[in-house]
């Protein structure tokens, strides 16, 4: 049977398998948080998913749209993650307890602070702005569970965005590394109870 023409690039459809689109940006994400926006080109993520270079290409015209859409579905699947972590019925400190430890050691080995600053430079300004919508999420899914404890009087009432704020800055100095890439933790269960025990005392938490 005479197989049906398709354009240059555009990937073979396989229901079998995960479709094309997903495995680019599993791979690009991994690829861009091991190495960097600078670093990794569009054929580095074609050759790692055994695809063309022209089969990216067919998905996203440049890197940055790459690497936007990469970093979007990212935080989208964080802030699932912790939606679902934080909607169990256990006390709200065991539940910052999971969370923080769940996301420190997702991300032992990242400086996120440089790894943003790496790519910023070359990403439009509507590019920069999708991804601030994509961390709001994030945010967002804290502050509701935030809100709720404060309605049920397990924490004291905050302005909820500053609360939520707090928190997630706290979670960046559990990535801290010095000149010497050493934390401040000698370890991430040091570092889940140091971080949430000194949240929920800024709260008025005992």
């Amino acid at each position: 049977m005479r197989q049906k023409s398709r354009s240059l690039g555009r990937p073979r459809q396989n229901q079998t398998t995960k479709p094309t689109k997903t495995i680019i940006l599993d791979t690009a994400t991994k690829l861009f948080i091991q190495h960097g926006y600078k670093i990794v080109s569009m054929d580095d993520v074609a050759k790692e998913c055994d695809i063309t270079k022209a089969t990216v290409y067919y998905y996203y015209s440049t890197k940055a749209d790459l690497f936007t859409d990469a970093m979007v579905h990212m935080m989208q699947r964080i802030a699932l993650s912790i939606s679902q972590i934080l909607a169990t019925d256990a006390p709200l400190k065991e539940r910052l307890y999971q969370l923080v430890k769940i996301q420190l050691s997702a991300t032992i080995d990242i400086d996120m602070g440089s790894f943003m600053r790496d790519a910023k430079t070359h990403l439009s300004d509507q590019q920069l702005q999708t991804m601030k919508e994509s961390e709001e999420q994030m945010y967002n899914a804290v502050e509701y569970v935030l809100i709720e404890a404060m309605n049920n009087g397990e924490i004291p009432k905050f302005d909820p965005k500053f609360a939520t704020h707090s928190f997630m800055s706290l979670l960046n100095v559990g990535n801290y590394r010095d000149a010497q890439s050493q934390s401040i933790f000698p370890s991430i269960d040091e570092a889940t109870k140091q971080i949430v025990d000194f949240y929920l005392r800024g709260l008025g938490v005992q």
